[in-house]
């Protein structure tokens, strides 16, 4: 197998014109690709500056996840910082977690960060939602967002071979005159959830809102632990 290590956009898009396959860390398609056969040219954007940003409001598809520091809201960086193992993490990208894994660890923090993606084809470079980034599995090149008041995440404790984890992951973003929204997405199991409601009214109008949108459907463990989740981040000081 032949691995590519474009240097820029153009050449991206002539390795996917010449059928290299996009890889990030390789963490999840390593043992398919030992299973079922090798490609003959592999594609990776680690040497790309463009997937390689980290802060002022960006963050690289190419960047290992133990590289996601202070530099990024504290949801993004709690988030990346609690995907599996040490090992992994000096491996796996944000990019391939985002978009080749069916875990999308990092899918929840960036939901509340109301992210948009940048993606690269053969033809253009262009900013598109997450939603359509997940759907048509579109080649990453990074995330970027606006800058929220405050922001947490939380991970559960789960069982080794049972399902993944139920993870909580919220953000306070002023709206610019209006008043502040919270923003709260959660994965359960393998499905994620997402709402923002206004939160100028306190924790208790916030939590009671919430309770009305589809996250309010979660079964009552998960549904206490976004509340509490809710009330200990309205709570700081930097969500006001």
């Amino acid at each position: 197998m032949l691995l590519r290590l474009p240097e820029s956009v153009s050449e991206a898009q002539e390795c996917l014109a010449e059928g290299a396959v996009p890889v990030g860390g390789a963490t999840l398609i390593w043992a398919g690709w030992q299973r079922d056969g090798f490609p003959e040219q592999a594609m990776s954007l680690r040497s790309l500056p463009e997937a390689n940003v980290i802060g002022h409001g960006a963050l690289g598809a190419a960047v290992v996840l133990n590289r996601v520091d202070e530099r990024v809201p504290e949801v993004l960086r709690h988030a990346a910082a609690a995907v599996g193992t040490g090992a992994v993490r000096r491996t796996a990208t944000v990019g391939g977690n985002l978009v080749g894994s069916t875990l999308r660890c990092l899918l929840p923090a960036a939901l509340v960060l109301k992210a948009r993606a940048t993606v690269l084809d053969q033809d253009r470079v262009y900013e598109t939602d997450l939603a359509e980034v997940l759907a048509k599995h579109h080649l990453l090149l990074s995330l970027h967002w606006r800058e929220p008041l405050a922001s947490s995440y939380r991970k559960l404790p789960g069982d080794a071979g049972g399902p993944p984890p139920f993870v909580v992951a919220a953000a306070v973003h002023a709206q610019g005159g209006g008043p502040d929204r919270l923003h709260v997405a959660v994965r359960d199991g393998y499905d994620v959830l997402t709402d923002d409601v206004p939160c100028h009214a306190g924790t208790e109008a916030a939590i009671g809102a919430l309770g009305d949108t589809p996250v309010g459907t979660l079964h009552s463990a998960a549904w206490e632990a976004v509340c509490e989740h809710v009330t200990h981040l309205l709570a700081r000081p930097d969500s006001r």
